[in-house]
């Protein structure tokens, strides 16, 4: 079973709201997740991101692939955490 890690998105009409998940790459995009890693909120200004790098980490390392957007938000996740510290 091959994993990737990608959104799935939530909400209401015009109003868009996603999730960070891990799941089976021929899944549909809204099926069932293995588990919930972190969401997106495009709504709020700035937009909300929220992750769990370390989970994420060890799907990784299991051998899962991140979506090009994952990807992306997982460096301004970094980014962020880098320059608070």
């Amino acid at each position: 079973m091959s994993v990737s890690i990608r959104l799935t998105r939530q909400g209401g009409k015009k109003k868009p709201f996603y999730r960070v998940i891990a799941v089976d790459k021929r899944k549909k995009r809204d099926g069932d997740c293995l588990e919930r890693l972190g969401h997106y909120d495009p709504n709020h200004e700035p937009a909300e991101i929220v992750m769990d790098l370390d989970k994420i980490q060890k799907w990784i390392a299991k051998g899962a692939q991140c979506s090009d957007t994952v990807a992306t938000l997982m460096k301004k996740v970094a980014a962020k955490a880098k320059k608070e510290a």
